[in-house]
């Protein structure tokens, strides 16, 4: 399935899938690789979403049937495009406590302890399907339903940095303080975004990530170890489970 319509007068949106799936994410990422490759003259950004992509362009430069019929092209070389191995980021992560306050919250709407929502949420390898909200943000698919939780019903004005939480059946990290509603059951020391490095955002879409659960005491060494400028969480190659 791929669908071209225009996005207002500078603005084009490509449908690439009805459902949320590791395969729409797989033909996303295909034709950004594929519209970063070739470089056309006139896209000013492209912007990759759960189920397409959106592109911004300069009618002055590209015209919308033009640029449309250069896309349609690229769409039948996307098969033939490898895409580069993924990669799984462990993020190490502080449960309960100070760090997740809405812990036993999340337990007790879902009839579990504790300690099987931390087993259960740092059981699965969670595939970045998209990068937003917030710089570094990154939006994760795969967390089971047995510890989905609906959002505050007032949300916090203030987010801690690092806070894992879950909305929904959706869980996430802020990589920034910021207001938000979900429900906070860790924390980790590790920066998804720091403009102070070469490269400020961690992750990528079409990586994965998986949550390992630390102690009060491993989290402030790593916290030390990180602003020594010592510590790189670990990553490896994807392999399926």
């Amino acid at each position: 399935m791929l669908r071209i319509d225009a996005y207002g007068d500078m603005g084009l949106r490509i449908q690439l899938g009805a459902t949320i799936s590791k395969e729409t994410n797989n033909k996303i990422r295909s034709l950004a690789l594929c519209l970063e490759k070739e470089e056309i003259p006139g896209i000013i950004e492209w912007i990759p979403t759960y189920t397409a992509i959106s592109i911004s362009y300069d009618p002055y430069i590209i015209s919308y049937d033009k640029l449309k019929k250069r896309i349609e092209d690229l769409s039948e070389s996307m098969i033939e495009v490898k895409l580069p191995p993924a990669m799984v980021v462990h993020i190490p992560v502080c449960y309960g406590g100070e760090c997740g306050p809405d812990l036993e919250t999340v337990a007790s709407h879902n009839g579990v302890s504790a300690d099987e929502v931390i087993n259960i949420h740092a059981d699965t390898d969670y595939l970045i399907y998209m990068m937003g909200f917030t710089p570094g943000f990154p939006y994760l698919g795969g967390m089971s339903e047995k510890i989905a939780t609906p959002r505050l019903e007032t949300p916090r004005l203030k987010i801690p940095v690092g806070s894992v939480g879950i909305a929904g059946a959706q869980t996430g990290v802020y990589p920034m303080e910021t207001p938000g509603g979900w429900q906070l059951i860790g924390r980790t020391p590790v920066k998804l975004f720091d403009s102070s490095r070469q490269d400020p955002i961690l992750l990528q879409a079409g990586n994965y990530v998986r949550f390992v659960r630390i102690t009060e005491e491993e989290y402030q060494t790593i916290e030390a170890k990180i602003k020594q400028g010592t510590y790189q969480p670990k990553r490896e190659v994807y392999q399926e489970k």
